[in-house]
């Protein structure tokens, strides 16, 4: 019997760096499936998300099995789909697309793969007072996931405030039994804060550089990143050096990309193998 294959890529801007694709074909490999990953950047192609109605028209006809989702893409895709998963339309925020039987359906693995990562990584910490910088698509998924850990109090920040003051109100009606909102001072609200989430894109390779003054932390705060290229960002470099508990970007990519792989598939990937496998991917 053939083997069955699978054609998948990932839109975005920037994404020569992405892992994604060493990650889904050695999975699928070892799930005995053809399986082929293919990077859309966007920069390369000289595009930007105004090209999305396009690109996924053209995926459709090439027979793709289905899209990852990445920035600057991950809320303006959502307009172009037909139908979403229940987390993706809280979230109003995609990263997975499944085109199937003439539909494409949206779903979000982010926030599933960030609680994964972070239940592995840092499962005994409070999450009494939880700061988050960034408001975006990853960052509504990442506060999600922070929130269903059981977040009691979640405080957000972001370069646009009217960005997090909408995000903080969907989050509160979503988790009523929480206080979700927002801050005016980020020194403030860190020193009476259990963890500090990062959910920008400050600190990737591209973009390299700290979120926030080192000033601000302090020793008492745990910090999780979800940038992961670098694994090691500037921000949990300075972190680790002043004694706080760190948790990289490496296993939220992971995680989601489990996730996104069994939409794509129906199949279970062995999230083990995946993550040995993604430490052989990092730069040494």
């Amino acid at each position: 019997m053939n083997p069955k294959s699978y054609l998948v890529g990932l839109i975005g801007s920037g994404i020569g760096g992405s892992l994604s694709p060493a990650m889904h074909e050695e999975e699928g490999s070892r799930l005995g499936l053809h399986y082929v990953y293919r990077r859309i950047d966007l920069e390369a192609l000289k595009l930007d998300s105004t090209a999305l109605p396009n690109l996924l028209q053209a995926a459709e006809r090439m027979g793709f099995n289905g899209l990852n989702v990445t920035y600057p893409c991950k809320q303006s895709i959502i307009p172009l789909l037909d139908e979403l998963s229940d987390d993706a339309r809280a979230l109003g925020a995609v990263n997975t697309v499944l085109l199937k039987d003439g539909k494409r359906i949206g779903h979000n693995t982010d926030w599933s793969g960030f609680a994964r990562a972070f239940q592995r990584g840092l499962p005994d910490v409070s999450l009494e007072h939880v700061v988050q910088l960034g408001a975006g698509g990853a960052g509504a998924a990442v506060a999600h996931a922070a929130l269903t850990m059981g977040a009691q109090r979640l405080t957000l920040f972001d370069v646009e405030a009217t960005r997090a003051a909408s995000l903080a109100a969907e989050l509160q009606k979503r988790f009523p039994n929480a206080t979700v909102g927002t801050g005016w001072s980020l020194g403030e609200s860190l020193a009476a804060a259990n963890g500090l989430i990062h959910a920008t894109p400050t600190g990737m390779a591209k973009l390299p550089g700290l979120p926030l003054p080192v000033a601000l932390l302090h020793r008492d705060l745990w910090v999780a990143d979800i940038v992961y290229f670098p694994i090691r960002t500037a921000l949990l470099q300075a972190a680790e050096a002043i004694g706080c508990r760190t948790l990289s970007g490496g296993g939220m990519a992971v995680y989601q990309a489990v996730d996104a792989m069994r939409i794509f598939t129906g199949l279970e990937p062995d999230a083990e193998r995946v993550y040995a496998h993604f430490q052989t991917l990092l730069p040494r």
